[in-house]
């Protein structure tokens, strides 16, 4: 806010306009930026708060169904990938992640506590949490 000014800074990122637009945004992070979180940029979507937790452009929030989606479906869209990726259906590559909680259930304050559990490629494992890997395995 202090380099543009608040109108400005309100409207950084405006993804409820855009979808009122009937335009469907993907979300992304520019990780020299800000963290490349995907968990953190769905809690930045919704709640529009600043590192300080100053809100920043309120009327610009969207729902966690609504951030999900610009991270998953809207993504796979805009890069032409939509046929293959971006929802979990029959004949599509079964890329996705086991979430420690659900975004569409926890408080919107609370979508950055979310942790990642497993992460699958093509129907395949290829990261698990350590805690998680040991239960498989039946290590404690």
């Amino acid at each position: 806010m202090k380099n543009r000014g608040a109108a400005q800074a309100a409207f950084i990122s405006p993804m409820k306009s855009a979808r009122t637009l009937g335009i469907r945004p993907a979300n992304h992070t520019d990780f020299n930026v800000a963290p490349l979180d995907q968990l953190f940029t769905i809690h930045t979507a919704v709640n529009r708060t600043s590192r300080s937790g100053q809100v920043i452009g309120p009327d610009e929030r969207i729902t966690p169904l609504e951030a999900l989606e610009a991270i998953t479906i809207d993504g796979a869209r805009m890069y032409g990938e939509e046929a293959t990726k971006g929802s979990i259906e029959p004949g599509k590559l079964a890329d996705l992640v086991v979430l420690s909680g659900n975004p569409l259930a926890v408080p919107p304050g609370e979508i950055d506590r979310i942790g990642v559990v497993e992460t699958i490629k093509e129907g395949t494992t290829v990261w698990r949490h350590p805690s998680e890997t040991s239960r498989a395995t039946g290590d404690r």
